[in-house]
């Protein structure tokens, strides 16, 4: 499905990068080879052509290349990357973005001396897919970071070969979608959840991811261990889950750093108290309402979706119009509430979800028009 081998099996014959400067953002790269394909571009400040570099390449839905270099910048900066966001790949057509991302990687590998063996690729929604479907067709991607979107084909995988740090806002209308990913995934991964909707990842989840993706080369090999980075992490890391009252919250960053630091340091006593969190009924009813909450999410999706479905029929579409404005008209009054809460949250993903792929379920100009009237502000956002 995703005929991605050639994408970065590519000779590493290096140029100057010339004109192009270090240390600042450069709104538009176009591909020597193919100008009408282009990028934004950041080249940290130390960069230098005596040693290779690991480049994030990525991809937003609306061909916005500056807006993921933006959000890179600053981590790019700290470690020591290169990142360049596509001003192509949009969501849409899969060709489309295929030829982005080539054209992208074969630019980039020619004009700066690039460590072939850490690629990484980064998206937002559409974007995210395109990351995650040239992961899993290059064979030699090292990592992804997936910001509120999964695999191109929306089914979860067990395993995959490369490193997955996932985003997701708590009212994004995909975040069910990230829970899952995550919750299947055996192979070594991260879901950060953060208050707020359908968008990028901060600059400071970015500079979280891209420290989650130096651990996992040091794990793997990739790079050279740097104890003091590690202890650091650590420290760090098993602080902040040490902050959290005994629950679910304090179980899964426990769970956290036992995945993440196992094999570099001695996490038998956090295991054990993850385990001990695990056994107790307030973490484990906490984590079946969770679930439940999702069921009963994904059930209110498809009622509205039935509904949807019986506008075409002359005889149904009265009494399905009536009731999906009653939804809707409910659901927003919850989404509007004042005080954050699960119901509120959820709410706001449902009538956002909806609200997104309306154009293409139904044409009727009476249902579009209570989409419209009852829509969530931020239905998508940087």
């Amino acid at each position: 499905m995703f005929p991605m081998a050639p994408l970065f099996l590519l000779a590493a014959m290096v140029a100057f990068a010339g004109e192009i400067p270090s240390g600042r953002i450069v709104d538009e790269v176009p591909c020597a080879a193919e100008p009408a394909q282009s990028y934004a571009l950041y080249v940290p400040s130390s960069y230098t052509p005596e040693r290779a570099w690991p480049v994030i390449f990525a991809f937003d839905p609306g061909a916005r290349g500056r807006i993921p270099v933006e959000r890179y910048q600053a981590a790019a900066e700290k470690f020591g990357y290169i990142v360049a966001g596509s001003r192509n790949s949009r969501n849409g057509s899969w060709e489309v973005s295929l030829a982005a991302a080539r054209a992208m990687a074969t630019d980039m590998t020619t004009r700066f001396r690039v460590d072939t063996h850490r690629l990484y690729t980064a998206g937002m929604s559409g974007g995210a897919r395109v990351a995650l479907g040239v992961a899993l067709g290059s064979g030699n991607v090292a990592g992804v970071i997936a910001s509120s979107a999964g695999y191109p084909d929306a089914k979860p995988r067990k395993t995959v070969p490369f490193a997955v740090f996932g985003t997701a806002g708590n009212e994004d209308f995909n975040y069910r979608e990230m829970r899952r990913l995550d919750r299947e995934l055996t192979s070594p991964h991260r879901l950060a959840v953060f208050a707020g909707g359908h968008v990028w990842l901060s600059s400071e989840l970015a500079l979280e991811a891209v420290e989650w993706m130096e651990l996992q080369a040091m794990k793997s090999g990739l790079k050279p261990r740097d104890q003091r980075q590690i202890d650091a992490m650590f420290d760090r890391r098993t602080a902040a889950a040490a902050a959290q009252p005994p629950g679910q919250d304090a179980y899964q960053a426990l769970q956290a750093v036992v995945a993440d630091f196992a094999g570099l340091k001695d996490v038998s006593a956090y295991a054990a108290r993850a385990a001990e969190l695990g056994r107790s009924k307030p973490v484990r009813d906490a984590i079946k309402k969770d679930r439940e909450e999702e069921d009963r999410e994904q059930r209110e999706i498809d009622q509205m979706l039935s509904w949807e479905s019986q506008l075409s029929s002359l005889d149904q579409r009265p009494s399905a119009l009536a009731s999906l404005r009653d939804r809707w008209a409910r659901l927003s009054r919850v989404a509007q509430g004042e005080a954050d809460s699960g119901e509120r949250r959820m709410a706001r993903r449902v009538l956002r979800g909806l609200a997104m792929g309306v154009a293409e379920r139904t044409k009727d100009p009476e249902y579009r028009r209570i989409v419209e009237e009852f829509r969530p502000a931020g239905t998508f956002a940087r």
